[in-house]
């Protein structure tokens, strides 16, 4: 079992950065364990679907990173494999950011986009 645990969502104005972090933990989750996980990020605006954000993925100790066409060039995902935690850094941030963000976990890359774990989200709000 995975527990997943998000921070740093806030108030920023449009054009600003924030940096969101996810702890995962769990009763097997040993020093580096996330590195056997593919991790992501997904947010939720109001009166909208879950939608995917960014990723990140190991094979053969190479990682892999997918985003959102809406947010390339302006979010990036990293991990601290030591801490177990995952980040997402948002810069040039709009008012249609704004949404509850997720973090998830998932076996695999090729699996991400449907995660079988969650955390139980932060909100950031981006004001004009």
């Amino acid at each position: 079992q995975v527990q997943l645990a998000e921070s740093g969502g806030g108030l920023v104005q449009a054009g600003g950065s924030l940096r969101l972090s996810c702890a995962a933990s769990g009763r097997t989750f040993t020093t580096y364990a996330m590195t056997t996980y593919a991790m992501a990020w997904f947010r939720q605006a109001p009166g909208k679907e879950r939608e995917f954000v960014a990723a990140s993925g190991f094979s053969w100790d190479i990682e892999s990173r997918d985003y959102a066409d809406s947010v390339k060039g302006r979010f990036t995902i990293s991990r601290n494999a030591a801490k177990n935690v995952v980040y997402l850094q948002m810069n040039s941030l709009k008012p249609e950011d704004t949404a509850v963000y997720y973090c998830a976990a998932a076996p695999s890359f090729r699996g991400v986009r449907t995660p079988d774990y969650w955390g139980q989200g932060t909100q950031v709000t981006v004001s004009s």
